[in-house]
């Protein structure tokens, strides 16, 4: 039986441990590693699923190449990557990325073409999501007639909170805000339509085709430009799609 990996370990590099990936800071990049934890409504369960870090980073590996957007990965080939001579490599195939080292905007960046999850909650208390009014009536996993962006915030522990877009504003700024919810949106009109293709329906991408944390940097030196998506696309934990 194969043993799902709930933790990694490189000894000569700091790290920090989210709720799905060990993040190992290499100076002038990141190595992601994802492991096979499991993150329901914020929280770590204490058993895994074996190879789920490998799936994860294979989804984010296709998408990232799929939609042809910015984005902070340079590799996924460990031979790339300096690492020392006793690593367990085996630990570590299949389920790293070394990415670019960005300044990090605090904005999980949520596209929703149906109503549930959190929005369903939200929705049947308030009739908002996030502060957009939807119509009355609708039912749990209901198409909504435009897809919305509802963003909240990202925390490291814990439950990430819904927040309005005036909210996202305060924080972030204006123009930053607009820029990601305007990509956040086309990105998940691609994916959408390219999932319509397979058979599939997306409900709610909460990593791009949306981010999970939405980075801004430089991707050439003297351009300045938004890097999507620190951590991976497409999360199997709380992206919801139906056949």
């Amino acid at each position: 039986m194969v043993t799902p990996v709930l933790e990694t370990k490189l000894a000569d590099f700091p790290v920090r441990r989210g709720k799905v990936r060990d993040i190992y800071d290499l100076d002038e990049q990141l190595l992601l590693v994802s492991t096979d934890r499991i993150s329901a409504f914020d929280w770590v369960l204490p058993t895994g699923i074996p190879d789920k870090g490998r799936v994860l980073t294979q989804f984010s590996v296709f998408w990232f190449g799929h939609l042809d957007v910015p984005n902070h990965m340079l590799t996924t080939d460990l031979a790339e990557v300096d690492l020392p001579a006793d690593t367990d490599l085996g630990m570590l195939e299949g389920r790293s990325m070394l990415v670019r080292k960005a300044n990090v905007v605090p904005i999980e960046c949520v596209v929703r073409g149906y109503l549930d999850g959190s929005g369903w909650r939200e929705y049947q208390q308030t009739g908002e999501v996030c502060g957009i009014q939807l119509p009355t009536g609708l039912q749990q996993g209901a198409q909504l007639e435009q897809p919305i962006f509802t963003p909240a915030t990202k925390e490291e522990t814990g439950h990430d909170i819904n927040i309005s877009f005036e909210r996202m504003v305060e924080i972030v700024g204006k123009e930053t805000s607009e820029e990601l919810r305007q990509r956040s949106l086309d990105l998940y009109a691609s994916g959408s339509q390219y999932a319509r293709e397979k058979g599939k329906q997306r409900g709610l991408t909460p990593s791009p085709l949306s981010f999970d944390k939405a980075r801004i940097g430089d991707l050439v030196p003297g351009e300045y430009s938004l890097i999507f998506s620190c951590d991976t696309m497409s999360m199997t934990e709380e992206e919801l799609s139906w056949a």
